[in-house]
């Protein structure tokens, strides 16, 4: 059977773009909306998870409501020959009623029941005559793989953990 379509609505769709320079973090922002009449659990996975903090990076979408991820970029250096082949994934389900355990949920789900979107990341350098005005750097949250890691064929990985931690684990989902 076919996966279904996804329901969430993504902003951007296609591409996340961060604008260095990048030796501080950048941040750029997904909007994930949910136009449905039911709630949708979502999870934000990753290509590059030591790269990139995201926050939230799963939950509940209520019906007819939208949420703002924020992706942080870690600093780098930036070789404008290179190009990024750094992606993103949001999966989603819709919720069940009786939900109670979210982590539950996932490992539970089958694959008819997922839905994902693809985005890839583009870095963009400002030109020389522009300015660049920084908002305050984020909290120093990063991603690093913990003894807890899974590795399993698919490259795809996704942070979590709660805002009390100062650090998040990377764990490596099929």
């Amino acid at each position: 059977m076919a996966r279904p379509e996804q329901v969430l609505l993504l902003e951007p769709q296609h591409e996340l773009k961060f604008r260095g320079p990048f030796s501080d973090v950048v941040t750029t922002n997904l909007k994930l909306s949910n136009p449905t009449d039911r709630n949708v659990c979502f999870k934000v996975k990753t290509t590059a998870p030591r790269r990139y903090c995201v926050r939230p990076n799963s939950g509940i979408i209520d019906a007819g409501t939208s949420i703002n991820v924020s992706v942080m970029l870690q600093p780098f250096d930036y070789d404008p020959n290179e190009k990024s082949k750094h992606k993103f994934m949001v999966q989603s389900m819709l919720a069940p009623p009786d939900m109670t355990d979210m982590e539950g949920v996932w490992k539970e789900a089958k694959p008819e029941e997922l839905m994902d979107s693809k985005l890839r990341c583009v870095f963009e350098l400002p030109a020389e005559n522009e300015k660049t005005v920084r908002p305050p750097n984020p909290s120093p949250l990063c991603c690093t793989a913990g003894p807890g890691s899974k590795l399993l064929s698919f490259p795809l990985v996704y942070c979590y953990g709660s805002s009390r931690t100062p650090h998040s684990r990377v764990q490596r989902v099929s």
